[in-house]
């Protein structure tokens, strides 16, 4: 959760069950299935994004239903509730590691990971801190806090921190800010999935993310969209 989007101070009573696609159901933790045999990711969303009702929550897991093939490493930058990492172990992802900012997100992502049986060795979950300096985004760094030690995000996690999907769902401003972070993660040829932006802003996030991507697509619900591509194999950048 680096940005709420949807406010999410809303009443328990007032969340329902949210089809996402046929077969693909996020469940409030108090509401019962209505298809017992679909992929339901339970979710008691707290104060954390992501139960599924907003656009930009619904086309990343839409691109990580079509993507994920079994066996995948998966970062799942800004995870809010955890739904995004939780989905792709549902869809046959190997591990996930989901990191945040907001330590309300990762109690609640953990809780979520609990209530769909996720086991702590397929999902990691991590408070990361932002020290980003306001004279120079060239001075943006995060790291992870694990009790009173602060260490590199890298050091978190496996294969030399390259993932084979990245997803960040956040906003405009980290996602321009933290490219080179946020591509870094990425495997050449991983898929690499950015939302949190109006369709308005996608020429921005195009532009920005252009020099490390090919293959980009933009999927678009509302307002709202989510692009992705696949890192490049040689990267060529300035």
């Amino acid at each position: 959760m680096i940005k709420l989007l949807d406010g999410l101070a809303a009443e328990p009573e007032s969340l329902h069950p949210v089809q996402v696609t046929e077969g693909l159901w996020v469940v409030p933790q108090w509401c019962t299935p209505p298809d017992v045999q679909a992929t339901n990711i339970i979710v008691n969303p707290g104060l954390a994004f992501g139960t599924g009702d907003h656009a930009t929550t619904k086309l990343c897991l839409l691109l990580l239903d079509g993507c994920i093939k079994g066996g995948e490493h998966i970062l799942d930058y800004g995870t809010g509730t955890g739904i995004l990492a939780i989905a792709a172990l549902k869809f046959g992802a190997a591990f996930a590691v989901g990191v945040d900012i907001d330590s309300e997100a990762i109690a609640s992502a953990s809780q979520n990971a609990s209530l769909n049986n996720i086991r702590p060795d397929k999902m990691q979950l991590h408070l990361i801190t932002s020290k980003t300096s306001s004279s120079s985004k060239d001075d943006s760094t995060f790291a992870v806090m694990e009790s009173e030690n602060t260490c590199d995000i890298q050091t978190v996690t496996t294969d030399n921190a390259k993932f084979d999907v990245v997803i960040a769902n956040i906003l405009l401003n980290p996602l321009m800010d933290l490219a080179d972070q946020i591509i870094s993660y990425a495997k050449p040829g991983a898929v690499v999935g950015l939302s949190g932006v109006l369709y308005e802003q996608v020429k921005y996030i195009i532009e920005r993310y252009s020099p490390f991507l090919e293959d980009i697509e933009v999927s678009k619900m509302d307002d709202w969209a989510c692009v992705s591509g696949r890192k490049k194999i040689y990267l060529n950048v300035r």
